[in-house]
């Protein structure tokens, strides 16, 4: 049985798989008359969307579920709610708040469990993210990504697929966002970081369930995708995984301008979560 919890449980061979079957023109309809469980503790338009159009494609049902339905751990516990889940589903799929949810669902061992989101990892994300890297670049290996704002669950599952797959990635964040991790680049200028980039990536500042204080927005102000800084790596594309705050972590120029493909990636979202559900089936 095949969980997707994180970038880093994955192989350099299990990613390049799902890559692959993501860009299928005629995908197996494995899913043929069997649900998908969809579990929201985060409200997402591009996850739930591009989750159920995937399970559709390959000839399943997703359903839609969110906390007041299951009572996950309250009404009933966790064990009890992925069997059930598990009498229906050929896959729980579950955007949560709390990492180790997914890894108690994962334990125990009804169905593969697929992460949607989790206060630490991203891995659909990343996955739609290398995907587009590899489109518009042409490789990935050697590829320098320089991603431009807060050291969180999108970074670092970005970080860990480059380094699976060989290519360079940096990040520049203020002093007191950045990763406690020895192993990934930071720097304190994003102009450093950007110097050479093929890619260019940012998010928003404040992030759901995070205090839009004025502190952190002075802290990052200086860390804003504009022109200016996109100047300084001529050939590079822009990423954004959306949603965008327009003057805020980006300009209109930037994200709107011809260097962006953030709507190719946000089209990715949905392909590869379709690799993925064909990976984790696969015998």
């Amino acid at each position: 049985m095949r969980h997707l919890l994180a970038i880093r449980d994955l192989t350099p061979v299990d990613l390049r798989t799902i890559l692959t079957l993501s860009e299928a023109s005629a995908p197996p309809r494995v899913l043929q008359d069997q649900g998908v469980a969809l579990y929201f503790e985060k409200p997402s338009a591009r996850t739930r969307n591009s989750m159920e159009m995937a399970a559709v494609q390959l000839g399943g049902h997703p359903v839609y579920l969110q906390p007041a339905e299951l009572g996950i751990g309250t009404r009933e516990s966790v064990a009890d709610v992925t069997r059930t889940l598990a009498c229906y589903h050929a896959i729980i799929a579950a955007r949560v708040f709390d990492h180790a949810l997914l890894e108690q669902m994962a334990a125990v061992g009804a169905a593969p469990v697929l992460n949607l989101l989790s206060a630490t990892d991203h891995p659909l994300q990343a996955l739609a993210d290398l995907l587009t890297i590899r489109q518009l670049v042409g490789r990935i290996e050697g590829a320098r990504i320089a991603f431009i704002g807060e050291a969180h669950n999108v970074a670092r599952s970005l970080a860990e697929g480059c380094a699976l797959l060989g290519a360079e990635f940096v990040i520049a964040s203020p002093e007191g966002y950045r990763f406690d991790e020895p192993n990934i680049e930071q720097v304190a200028d994003p102009a450093e970081a950007v110097a050479g980039a093929d890619i260019v990536y940012t998010d928003v500042w404040v992030s759901m369930g995070d205090d839009h204080s004025d502190e952190k927005i002075a802290a990052f102000a200086p860390f804003q995708m504009n022109e200016a800084l996109m100047d300084r790596a001529p050939g590079a594309h822009f990423l954004h995984c959306l949603p965008a705050h327009r003057g805020e972590e980006v300009t209109a120029a930037v994200i709107d301008g011809p260097r962006s493909a953030v709507w190719r990636q946000a089209t990715n979202r949905m392909h590869t979560a379709r690799g993925a559900m064909l990976w984790m089936l696969r015998e």
